[in-house]
């Protein structure tokens, strides 16, 4: 009988107004791993990365109330923020860290998140990153041992291929409007576009930072649209009328929207940080199926934007790239496998 799996989750896992790649990633990995094992989830609802005081304690509490010796996953978001309860339930638990997202990397983070997330790591069992790439960096960043941070990719569900149009001109973004996310990057560079024909979506929360949101939404004119958060069935029709995803991110340890656009054989223009390249990955061929860009850089952002819309050889050589590229993406069941590995070795 495998023993028990208890799992620390944000208390927005399963709330559909609050989507995330973070709790997307949860779902779909506890849901695989409850076939197999027991599965005892604790949702704890804060503010989190900046609980008060008595939501670390509840934390403590529910950390206190486990059996000792019992496996417990927790996500990154709250371990990393309360570091003192970690510590104090280290000797007693195995303590498996997932960090989607250093805490540090949102831009007006709070100076002491990294400390904090430095003590947190150290205390672990184990720690798991969503990619080779920001697993390097969290060992760096918090002086971790050379290949200790385990890494776990996130998997992509199967999707129809999208027709795509001959002048390429539908653009796509899929992230809530924040600073990390660098809508106002991508605003800025369309502008310089005026003299072409496109048009952009936004999806994504307009309440994470409403300031940002507003200033964003101010410079981007007519042809750019913020619908705000799309799921389900919304969001899938998002896809499948896009030609080309940009996901500008100033920070970003994966991208799943990279691979729910490369499932869908929609060619990516991302930029080059941390895991995203790992994300766009490449066709058996070797061709990349899209373009990076260094992050925070309006005028590469808009060549490559120009270059899309004006090149038909660049757009059908990416679109080839990305359809196969869509033959070679992983499923739930990898990343589950992976992640079971480092929790049940």
């Amino acid at each position: 009988m495998t023993d028990p799996l208890y799992a620390v989750l944000p208390g927005d896992i399963d709330d559909p107004a609050a989507p995330s790649g973070g709790n997307t990633y949860d779902r779909r990995v506890l849901d695989r791993l409850a076939a197999t094992r027991a599965v005892h989830e604790i949702a704890v609802a804060a503010p989190w990365p900046y609980p008060s005081q008595d939501d670390e304690a509840r934390l403590a509490g529910e950390l206190r109330a486990l059996p000792g010796g019992a496996t417990v996953l927790l996500d990154g978001l709250v371990a990393c923020a309360a570091p003192a309860v970690v510590e104090e339930q280290a000797g007693r638990l195995r303590l498996v860290v997932l960090v989607h997202l250093p805490l540090g990397d949102e831009p007006g983070a709070a100076p002491e998140l990294p400390a904090r997330e430095r003590r947190t790591l150290h205390a672990a069992h184990a720690v798991v990153a969503t990619s080779a790439g920001a697993a390097r960096r969290l060992e760096q960043l918090h002086d971790l041992p050379a290949g200790g941070v385990h890494v776990a990719p996130p998997g992509v569900d199967p999707a129809p291929e999208a027709a795509g149009s001959a002048a390429g001109h539908r653009l796509l973004c899929v992230a809530a409007v924040t600073p990390r996310k660098a809508q106002d990057v991508l605003v800025e560079a369309l502008r310089t576009l005026d003299d072409l024909a496109w048009e952009c979506v936004c999806v994504g929360a307009l309440d994470r930072d409403p300031g940002f949101a507003a200033r964003v939404r101010a410079r981007a004119g007519e042809r750019v649209r913020f619908p705000g958060t799309r799921g389900g069935a919304a969001l899938a029709a998002c896809y499948a009328g896009a030609d080309l995803l940009v996901l500008p991110s100033r920070a970003e340890t994966y991208g799943m929207v990279v691979t729910e656009a490369l499932a869908r054989g929609i060619p990516v223009l991302a930029t080059r940080v941390e895991g995203v390249p790992e994300a766009i990955g490449r066709a058996p061929d070797g061709t990349v199926p899209g373009g990076l860009v260094p992050p925070g850089d309006v005028q590469s952002l808009a060549g490559a934007l120009r270059r899309w819309l004006t090149d038909e050889g660049l757009r059908r050589d990416w679109r080839c790239a990305a359809r196969a590229r869509r033959g070679t993406l992983r499923g739930w069941d990898e990343t589950t496998r992976r992640l079971s590995e480092v929790l049940h070795p």
